[in-house]
């Protein structure tokens, strides 16, 4: 994943140190405890530059989750924006994927170690594709987890460092069992999201999606209920159901690093045609428009990294 890393930096807590040298203590609290938050965030290749897909709102997010795990962050959000900003010109950046990330020092060890450091970093690297790029087209397959979505909102719904175990044991489950993705349920039995992703449903021209009680209100979910509603197409957030998905005419995932991926297969079941449907290309296309700078009704959402 990461190459030319020789020549590549990450900020951290203010200032730029060579990747192959960022390191932190075997010590550090969040290493041990995973009381920590993070992001993730994307940058595109412009005709202007890099520009930067919605990073007010992805750090907004992070703040917030900040804020409900009692860490203050010592920067303000337009610190670090800068700082995600500018760590593309120092790598050398024209698009790539972002993970600013805030964690706690190693001064002290146990659940009640108190007067900790926060620090925070900021990394920035190559992301050509998070899937094969056919499979934008052709769709995926997933399988329903045995691993169940947290129950609390607070791990199900904010990007927590130590809440991700679920997430990754759901996903190597399902590529052992020969998916390419993961489907968790909620503690009710209802549909929450993938691994990594929110997901959405398209029935009779009609969009649906989960309410977020028990997954992530994603920002490229958000995006994509404004674009949809953009185009007058229906969308509604609700309790589903995993036969609402499987008798879908078309089902895609949305997340920064998936973008839009068309779901081709749920378990034994072929969704719809069998490979990406009509509106989702529609609306795949639209947000590929919007992040290379080709749609200027939604230029706010992109922040040049050379402004």
């Amino acid at each position: 994943m990461f190459v030319n890393t020789d020549s590549k930096y990450i900020w951290k807590n203010g200032s730029f140190d060579s990747w192959d040298d960022s390191n932190i203590h075997i010590l550090t609290h969040t290493f041990h405890y995973g009381l920590g938050v993070f992001e993730g965030v994307r940058a595109y290749k412009t005709d202007k530059g890099p520009a930067i897909f919605r990073l007010k709102e992805h750090t907004n997010r992070l703040f917030d989750a900040a804020m409900k795990v009692d860490i203050k962050i010592p920067y303000s959000s337009d610190e670090l924006n800068e700082a995600q900003k500018n760590i593309f010109p120092k790598n050398n950046l024209e698009e790539g994927y972002i993970r600013p990330m805030v964690y706690l020092g190693s001064e002290s060890m146990g659940l009640r170690a108190s007067d900790l450091s926060v620090n925070v970093a900021v990394a920035a690297w190559e992301w050509p594709s998070y899937m094969s790029p056919e499979a934008k087209e052709t769709g995926i397959s997933i399988i329903k987890s045995p691993y169940q979505q947290y129950s609390n909102p607070l791990y199900s719904g904010n990007k927590i460092m130590g809440s991700y175990i679920n997430s990754i044991m759901a996903l190597h489950d399902a590529i052992k069992k020969g998916a390419d993705e993961a489907l968790l349920l909620d503690k009710n039995g209802f549909i929450s999201e993938g691994s990594g992703e929110n997901i959405f449903i398209i029935k009779d021209n009609n969009i649906f999606t989960p309410k977020v009680d028990h997954c992530l209100n994603g920002i490229t979910r958000q995006s994509i209920i404004e674009i949809a509603e953009g185009f007058n197409i229906n969308v509604e957030e609700a309790n589903l159901t995993y036969e609402d998905l499987i008798n879908a005419d078309e089902a895609f995932f949305t997340g920064t690093a998936v973008e839009i991926m068309p779901i081709n297969k749920v378990d034994s079941t072929i969704i719809g045609e069998g490979s990406r449907g009509p509106i989702t290309k529609k609306l795949q296309e639209t947000f590929s428009e919007i992040v290379t700078g080709k749609n200027e009704q939604y230029a706010s959402w992109l922040t040049h990294t050379n402004e």
